[in-house]
């Protein structure tokens, strides 16, 4: 084994941390793929020569790789990732398999994400990094070109908007799908005042059908109980899923995947509803698992 594979083999025993970084820092699976590449060209350039702690060099360089990403997002202006839903990681409801269950460790629902993606790139990074990767301050000073009390500050920020808009979800998968399928019940029977029993009254529903339409959110129980009623004349079957470890379903019509649901629940209740149907982006997702 030469140098060059031999730095291969060990840049690979990072990969899957490494694309959770970027994951949760872009909210597009094929971008952050993309960051981990990059890193790994990085590496090659440079080589290990030097490098005491090979995991901490490479989630330093994946960070300040995505910062850039966010950053240019920002500048470009160009389809806002504000206005659409972060790519949604579907497993089976059996369970996620390996690369799935990292990339949605420490319970990364799409409702994190999206508060996630309301953050200014370096309290994004700052967040991600610190309080998820445990990247010490003074490393994260360094990639966002401030001090590390001013860093600390940007975490301590961040923290506070996801403690104050992301609900502390149920953690029982089995609770989580009792509910789900109960509200399913209730749409396939056109019982509204069951709808409206399931959901918080403050219940928030996105829902993100691609193109120039942006991200539609509609709030409140009754109206998220009508809407669902209007989902039910669909055509089409949905099949259950684990969509960012939390219990969702994948809607399938004529053998094509149409959608993708994930539900938050909180309390015995739905606290919010996130529906992709973007026909651009669902054939990207991984839906193997589905069958």
């Amino acid at each position: 084994m030469d140098e060059r594979d031999f730095l291969a083999e060990r840049f690979e025993e990072h990969r899957t941390q490494l694309k959770a970084v970027a994951y949760r820092m872009l909210g597009s699976l094929a971008e952050a793929d993309d960051a981990v590449q990059e890193a790994w060209l990085r590496l090659s350039r440079t080589g290990g020569d030097g490098i005491d702690n090979l995991g901490a060099w490479l989630t330093t360089v994946v960070g300040r790789v995505c910062l850039d990403m966010l950053r240019s997002r920002t500048s470009r202006r160009e389809s806002p990732f504000e206005e659409r839903l972060p790519d949604p990681v579907v497993g089976p409801a059996t369970g996620p398999d390996p690369e799935h269950e990292a990339l949605i460790a420490d319970s990364v629902g799409l409702a994190l994400m999206v508060v996630l993606q309301s953050l200014t790139p370096a309290e994004r990074l700052a967040f991600v990094l610190h309080d998820t990767f445990g990247v010490p301050f003074d490393d994260i000073a360094r990639i966002v070109g401030r001090s590390p009390a001013a860093t600390r500050q940007l975490a301590s920020r961040a923290r506070r908007r996801v403690r104050g808009t992301a609900p502390d979800p149920e953690r029982d998968p089995v609770r989580q799908r009792q509910v789900v399928e109960a509200f399913q019940a209730a749409a396939r029977d056109g019982d509204f005042e069951a709808l409206v029993s399931l959901l918080d009254p403050d219940v928030v529903l996105r829902i993100d059908p691609g193109a120039a339409a942006g991200l539609t959110e509609i709030r409140g129980a009754e109206k998220v109980a009508g809407q669902a009623l209007r989902f039910r004349q669909a055509s089409g079957e949905t099949r259950p899923a684990l969509v960012n470890g939390t219990a969702g379903l994948v809607g399938v019509q004529n053998g094509r995947p149409r959608s993708v649901l994930c539900f938050t629940v909180a309390d015995g209740r739905i606290t919010g509803i996130d529906i992709l149907s973007d026909p651009a982006r669902l054939p990207s997702l991984d839906l193997t698992v589905l069958g």
